[in-house]
């Protein structure tokens, strides 16, 4: 069985100096994140970040965030999203071979991996400059092709920006084109178990084409929910969190998992 973390929106903010506070509320948060995860009775056999891991793109940014993370004895899988620089991300985690092999300047960032016999494929949803996402024709002959690699491995597909809507004005107005296009591809694929994405600051459940798909809360703030029309965008005080994705042949487990030391209160056995 492969047990994939997934973190998402970390959103590390350099300040007025150009460095990232150790006090800030992102590098709290994290550090909570990582905690917990080392907590686990069961440590993950690799944890994937699934965007807006700095809120700016600058290098400080990542640099800070390739420290905060070196505690993890696991691989360690990033993807940029709508906040994030591609290039930016990809020389701080050059010591990783399959992001440091994902492209050449400006390209997206997106590889697959083998974890514990699950095979974790990696895209790239964002477009430069907008907040938007998109799986242009490039992207999703990419993602066809290699997918086409292993039909046999279950797989997750991790993006950046969800293929459903969330149904919170706020977030749906910057979400992904392409999603026909995708499940078309899944249709073909059927060893996907999971399409994870980040982007929603929320834990929501969809499907596409018959494949579960989910979001999961971020390390710092959650957004607001507000499923009225035209509806509020707003953060909230709600606690922050990851997920866990079980993989065990066909089936596949999602946990949401909110950031802190929670020990067993009783034995219920």
């Amino acid at each position: 069985m492969a047990i994939i973390a997934q973190l998402s929106d970390i959103h590390l903010a350099v300040g007025r100096d150009g460095e990232v506070d150790d006090g800030s509320g992102p590098v709290r948060s994290l550090r909570a994140a990582v905690s917990s995860l080392l907590a686990l009775p069961a440590r993950p056999d690799a944890v994937v970040l699934t965007g807006d891991l700095a809120d700016e793109g600058r290098p400080a940014e990542y640099a800070r965030l390739h420290a905060l993370l070196s505690p993890l004895p696991m691989a360690v899988y990033p993807l940029p999203g709508n906040h994030d620089d591609r290039d930016a991300l990809r020389h701080a985690f050059r010591d990783h071979p399959a992001v440091a092999g994902s492209g050449g300047p400006g390209a997206p960032v997106q590889y697959a991996v083998d974890v514990a016999g699950t095979r974790l494929v990696c895209c790239d949803t964002t477009i430069p400059g907008s907040p938007s996402g998109e799986l242009d024709v490039e992207r999703l002959a990419w993602l066809d092709a290699t997918l086409a690699e292993h039909p046999d491995v279950p797989t997750v597909v991790a993006t950046h920006h969800p293929p459903y809507p969330i149904g919170i004005r706020f977030i749906d107005g910057m979400g992904l084109a392409g999603t026909e296009g995708l499940a078309e591809i899944l249709k073909r694929h059927r060893q996907v178990v999971r399409v994870i994405s980040g982007h929603v600051h929320r834990s929501t459940v969809g499907s596409l084409a018959g494949t579960t798909c989910t979001t999961t809360s971020s390390t710092y703030r959650q957004l607001f929910l507000d499923l009225t029309k035209p509806g509020r965008g707003a953060l909230t005080g709600e606690p922050a969190g990851f997920a866990i994705h079980l993989v065990e042949g066909e089936s596949a487990v999602t946990h949401f998992v909110p950031t802190g030391n929670y020990r067993p209160l009783m034995e219920v056995d």
